[in-house]
């Protein structure tokens, strides 16, 4: 048995297919749905998600907010910002991380500027990347 898993962007959707497991990180930490997952409701928060195929192989995706829904082995992920692996741009994601943890060292602890790191840090991440 498997999960039938849709991910969308406001742009378009980035993968539709079936998953032995589906692994996201909604706002209170990291959460793994398998096939006969009770209902779920959650907001997302900035993350990897990774889908498990039934083929042995794995999926990543950097999502940066936005909802996911489990319901009779379905799981439907609206993401705010969904970006696949080869779309991530190396270079400006390290210049983000540089930015915001410089801004960081300098005293600026304001959620945006913590965000912002954890964005470059999910894209780098996704991206195969050592940060």
């Amino acid at each position: 048995m498997t999960l039938h898993v849709e991910l969308v962007s406001p742009e378009k959707v980035l993968f539709q297919g079936e998953a032995d497991m589906v692994v996201c990180r909604p706002s209170d930490g990291d959460i793994a749905f398998l096939p006969g997952h009770t209902p779920y409701l959650g907001a997302l928060g900035i993350g990897v998600l990774r889908v498990l195929l039934p083929d042995s192989g794995e999926l990543e995706f950097a999502v940066h907010g936005g909802f996911v829904e489990v319901a009779n082995d379905r799981v439907l992920v609206l993401s705010d910002v969904a970006e696949v692996p080869d779309q991530i741009d190396v270079a400006r994601a390290r210049s983000a991380k540089e930015r915001a943890e410089a801004a960081i060292s300098g005293g600026d602890e304001s959620d945006e500027t913590k965000e912002a790191l954890q964005r470059a840090n999910t894209r780098l991440a996704v991206a195969g990347v050592n940060a």
